[in-house]
């Protein structure tokens, strides 16, 4: 009788230790434990995160973050975290959330264009993937790679290709560095280097002519014979005279900060500055901004003509009008000067 106690208590609370155990399984493994009503969450752990920083993150989107804490820590991820983006989706179980966020990181697509400056272009960044805009900004411009990789501080620039790029949200500094090389270099082509080598133009000065060319026009159709413009000048000796060139030297002078040029007046063609392309031949040091791979495309593939002159057409904004001489080019450059002042355009 005494034995059969015994073994009836032993029977009891093995069904208690079972329930209990059933229940803990089913509360932190097979419940549904999330408590948003999108279809998709998403999660940024930052690198070296504690699990105190996930868990903060973690607990307005579960119903119950105890059960988690308690798998999590059967599951050895409280010690075992990783970077990244993670899903959570509407209905998964503790298992389910622990697995997507210890082994699924999934990538952004990451996009930037037409970026003035590396400053613009690592705030940009920044907003897109963990690395902040000073590591970016630091990497950007450090003096040894710029020099390992055949650059310096004026074509800088010019090593970002304004494109969309799959990346991880946890890229740091320096892997967005690395990975932007990669693709100038993928753009460089065996075709591409002899196209730049027959205008007698390197690499960086096809980039500097290209953000001319951008400048002038965004109308990729007629970015080629604004290209072939330029190449006529610079064959012949002739100042490239390029008006945005004459803005990017005025923007760097106190005087002209937080202002847009909206004319160029013969003030700003006085400005000495090696980007003064009215004083100087040549092309200047380096970009005057990024500009689009269809205008970097429409030097190599410049339109070959024999115009040498082009303004803006007041008839058809976002063209221009092109002449051979200088007499047609100061007919069609008065057209468009009248409407700017007819508009009350003066500076």
């Amino acid at each position: 009788m005494y034995i059969k106690k015994i073994l009836l208590a032993i029977l009891v609370i093995g069904l208690i230790v079972a329930a209990f155990f059933a229940n803990f399984v089913y509360k932190a493994m097979l419940k549904p434990n999330t408590a948003f009503n999108n279809e998709i969450a998403y999660l940024y752990i930052p690198s070296n995160a504690s699990y105190e920083v996930v868990r903060n993150q973690l607990e307005p989107l579960l119903e119950d973050i105890e059960s988690f804490d308690d798998l999590a820590e059967q599951k050895k991820y409280t010690t075992n975290i990783k970077a990244g983006r993670f899903e959570i989706k509407n209905g998964m179980t503790n298992n389910d959330i622990i697995n997507s966020i210890r082994s699924r990181n999934l990538p952004i697509i990451l996009s930037f264009n037409n970026q003035e400056t590396l400053e613009k272009l690592a705030g940009r960044v920044a907003s897109q993937i963990e690395a902040d805009s000073i590591s970016l900004l630091k990497a950007m411009k450090d003096n040894s790679f710029l020099a390992k990789n055949n650059f310096k501080a004026e074509t800088a620039l010019g090593m970002y290709l304004p494109n969309s790029y799959e990346f991880f949200w946890n890229t740091s500094a320096e892997t967005f560095r690395k990975r932007m090389l990669k693709e100038y270099s993928r753009f460089w082509t065996e075709t591409r280097i002899k196209k730049a080598h027959a205008i007698g133009l390197s690499q960086d000065q096809v980039i500097t002519l290209a953000s001319i060319v951008y400048e002038e026009s965004k109308q990729a159709s007629e970015q080629p014979r604004i290209a072939g413009v330029y190449l006529n000048r610079l064959r012949i000796g002739m100042p490239l005279q390029a008006d945005p060139t004459l803005k990017f030297a005025a923007y760097q002078l106190p005087k002209y900060k937080n202002t847009v040029i909206k004319r160029v007046l013969n003030v700003h063609k006085e400005i000495e500055s090696p980007y003064n392309t009215y004083k100087n031949r040549g092309l200047p040091p380096g970009l005057i901004a990024m500009p689009d791979i269809s205008a970097i495309n429409a030097v190599l593939n410049h339109e070959n003509h024999k115009y040498l002159y082009f303004a803006a057409d007041a008839k058809n904004f976002g063209f221009h009008k092109f002449a051979k001489n200088l007499a047609q080019h100061n007919v069609n450059a008065r057209e468009y000067h009248r409407y700017l002042s007819s508009q009350g355009i003066n500076k």
